[in-house]
């Protein structure tokens, strides 16, 4: 039974990125989806699920193991007026076509004078899963937010991935959407009409006084949870979802960070030259040498992402890690408080539904 609200119904992050291409591929006819098993029985986790039945073959097809040469064919067809949405399944696939992203996709705009448009969007999964390791799990997204010419977007939660898939295709830009793939089972409240979460607005998801949070598409949900951990010891933290990284509203964690002194990012990638460095580096460049901020990134180490369950449990950030980070922060003399392991579940495992 579908739960509807004056804020929409509860839809789960798949099903709200499924529904955001269907309707825009009802709405323009130059929407097209394709790549590796898009028609597949199991429709990439359920997310083209029923798209190749109501808009045929022409326009939702599986293509060869071929990331370099099929990223050129997604290219040229946006170049050409169409509107592609290339599915690569993993992030880690699409270090097999950079030269196409980013010396082509990115750069047509500018080389032709605005004379030519890329209006595609690349999917693509990242996150822990199934002991997959050190190709399988990575994010990358930090690679393509160096590169002027590409959005990049991480939504953190239904409402956002139908909003934010809307606006990507509707984009002139090529847009890098990146999907983590333990919020696909998770549910927020989505409107039914299309609409657009647009590009270079961050959100206060929770506000708080003490610490100011911001976390990087799943992280949005681990920092929530980090946040209950933290108000159990007198802690009150601000939680904010940048959802677009490029282009990235530093404006917004600035001022909370100005109010809170203190700013911590957890990032679903390494910390070194990663996205978190990037939106600490912003902050202190805007508050100036008077700001008085305490930072810290909270990310993957230095090593490639393990398979065995035990490393895994060392090597991603949880709630607990997140909470623990923060109140060192805030509470830098004090002895470490690390939260009860019991405590500590990943957010997937607790549900968030908003409003967001």
């Amino acid at each position: 039974m579908t739960t509807s609200t004056p804020d929409g119904r509860l839809l789960r992050y798949v099903d709200a990125l499924r529904e955001a291409v269907a309707q825009e591929m009802r709405r323009d006819a130059d929407v097209f989806v394709f790549g590796l098993d898009v028609d597949d029985h199991k429709s990439i986790q359920g997310s083209t699920a029923g798209l190749l039945a109501e808009f045929g073959a022409e326009r939702v097809f599986t293509t060869p193991l071929s990331e370099d040469a099929m990223t050129g064919v997604a290219i040229g067809a946006a170049m050409a007026g169409m509107r592609p949405i290339h599915v690569h399944i993993r992030m880690d696939f699409l270090l097999l076509c950079m030269n196409q992203l980013i010396n082509i996709a990115a750069k047509a705009r500018a080389m032709y004078g605005g004379s030519v448009t890329v209006p595609l969007v690349v999917r693509s999964m990242v996150g822990k899963s199934w002991g997959q390791g050190a190709q399988h799990s990575q994010g990358l997204h930090s690679m393509f937010m160096h590169v002027p010419g590409l959005k990049v977007v991480a939504p953190s939660n239904a409402h956002d991935a139908k909003g934010c898939m809307i606006a990507a295709i509707r984009d002139d830009n090529p847009v890098i959407f990146m999907e983590h793939r333990l919020l696909y089972p998770t549910e927020a409240y989505v409107p039914e009409p299309a609409y657009e979460v647009q590009p270079g607005k961050a959100r206060v998801v929770a506000p708080g006084s003490d610490v100011t949070m911001v976390g990087i598409s799943n992280m949005v949900l681990e920092c929530l949870r980090a946040r209950e951990l933290l108000a159990e010891v007198g802690v009150s933290a601000e939680v904010i979802d940048p959802i677009w990284l490029t282009p990235l509203d530093i404006d917004t964690i600035a001022e909370s960070a100005r109010r809170t002194r203190r700013l911590l990012v957890a990032d679903n990638g390494w910390t070194a030259c990663g996205a978190g460095a990037e939106i600490v580096a912003g902050v202190l460049e805007r508050l100036g040498p008077e700001g008085g901020v305490a930072v810290k990134r909270v990310g993957f180490a230095a090593t490639a992402c393990p398979p065995s369950p035990v490393l895994e449990a060392a090597f991603y950030p949880n709630p607990g890690t997140v909470a623990s980070a923060a109140h060192a922060l805030v509470h830098p003399a004090a002895p470490v408080w690390t939260p009860d392991p019991e405590r500590t579940k990943l957010a997937h495992q607790v549900q968030f539904r908003g409003p967001f």
